[in-house]
């Protein structure tokens, strides 16, 4: 009898990863790529896979596709708490729809719609075809083949027949970006695909008449990577993609639309959905897995002080779990600040865990999976490896890593 996902995630040592293909996987991207990892990343990337069963996946394609048919409603727009006057007919690249997976199912914690991680889980995946793992994949087998043809029908979508010609992988200071080790993938398999390509900070994209030029040769379409989403720190930026000068793609339509956290609050409100349309299946779906979220309020002070440790806080328009609290651990002074600002509660959905060997002694891991997805259709799930509050990449044995379905 074949071994669970449960009994597969509490063996430390089931499915480990072959490292050293990593590393020539990694080398074979260049040598500076190579050691950008090792000396400022060391923990970018997990040890061993995380298992989930076929049936958890398939729950989350339904969240998926029910989050799509409801935001598809025609009143959904109208409630979003950052109206946008411009929608772009490019979809968005990158959704990540991220979950936890616990004794009581699969519980949506929040939608992003720039995603981090999917060239890396690419590259891994490819360094471990041969690791003989258990369990099967989430994706294809080339996966940056289904990404680059993702890039190309967000430009078709815009732009018609055009020739795509030249790409841009925007952020501020992106050499500085702990990320910044992917955003070199995607240069590169722009550039495989015979593409001009260039990583780039805004400052040095150069305001035209006609659009957005770098070095004179004006940028088609801009990978965008700044966690400005709403472009209000980037007026150049903002006024070529307002007036369809350049093709951006994700873009702060599908933000406001989808990321907002206070979305999560429209998701898990019954009679909201009821409200506008929404289909009985949908809304029942919506609430089994996604937790119930709140708009924090400062005149209900009193109740957050006596229900916090059954919420976690998170910013209404924050990303990468920055500011985010779990209540049981709050400070006062947090708390107080937290009560003045403009912040969601999630009721808590623990995450589930995985059990990893760091030199010869086992250590409980916590794990959040993530699924990328476009125009609905989920392309792959990963997933991350943490010890703390939140995901982050400064754990041994943790970081990005692969799903495998068993």
């Amino acid at each position: 009898m074949s071994a669970s996902s449960e009994q597969l995630n509490h063996d430390p040592r089931a499915g480990a990863f072959n490292l050293a293909a990593l590393g020539a996987a990694l080398r074979a991207r260049g040598a500076a790529l190579h050691q950008r990892v090792v000396e400022q990343c060391p923990h970018l990337y997990a040890v061993v896979p995380v298992f989930l069963a076929r049936a958890q996946v398939e729950q989350m394609r339904a969240v998926v596709a029910a989050v799509m048919r409801v935001v598809a409603l025609p009143g959904w727009g109208a409630g979003v708490a950052q109206p946008q006057t411009y929608a772009p007919q490019a979809g968005g690249v990158f959704f990540g729809y991220d979950f936890h997976v616990n004794a009581d199912g699969i519980h949506l914690i929040e939608i992003n719609t720039n995603a981090g991680g999917a060239f890396l889980n690419a590259l891994l995946a490819q360094s471990q075809r041969d690791a003989n793992l258990p369990g099967g994949a989430t994706g294809a087998d080339d996966m940056e083949a289904v990404y680059l043809e993702m890039f190309r029908e967000e430009w078709r979508m815009q732009r018609g027949d055009a020739p795509l010609t030249s790409v841009a992988i925007v952020d501020e200071n992106p050499q500085a970006q702990f990320l910044y080790p992917e955003f070199e993938l995607a240069r590169q398999m722009f550039a495989r695909a015979g593409l001009h390509a260039v990583i780039l900070d805004p400052s040095e994209l150069e305001t035209r008449a006609d659009g957005l030029y770098h070095d004179g040769r004006k940028i088609d379409l801009i990978y965008n990577r700044l966690t400005d989403f709403s472009l209000e720190q980037h007026p150049a930026l903002a006024t070529a993609y307002a007036n369809d000068r350049v093709v951006l793609t994700p873009h702060p339509f599908v933000y406001a639309t989808y990321a907002d956290k206070r979305n999560l609050i429209r998701l898990t409100d019954a009679d909201a959905l009821r409200a506008l349309g929404a289909d009985a299946a949908d809304i029942d779906i919506l609430q089994r897995c996604v937790p119930q979220t709140r708009l924090v309020r400062a005149e209900d002070v009193e109740r957050w002080r006596a229900e916090r440790k059954q919420w976690f806080f998170k910013p209404v328009t924050g990303f990468g779990s920055r500011g985010t609290y779990r209540g049981e651990n709050v400070t006062q002074r947090v708390f107080a600040e937290i009560m003045q600002a403009e912040y969601v509660a999630q009721r808590l959905a623990p995450p589930d865990t995985r059990t990893i060997a760091v030199d010869g002694v086992d250590v409980t891991l916590k794990s959040d999976v993530r699924c990328y997805v476009y125009q609905g259709e989920i392309q792959v799930v990963g997933a991350g490896l943490y010890q703390g509050q939140t995901h982050n990449t400064r754990t041994p044995g943790g970081g990005f890593t692969l799903v495998r379905v068993v």
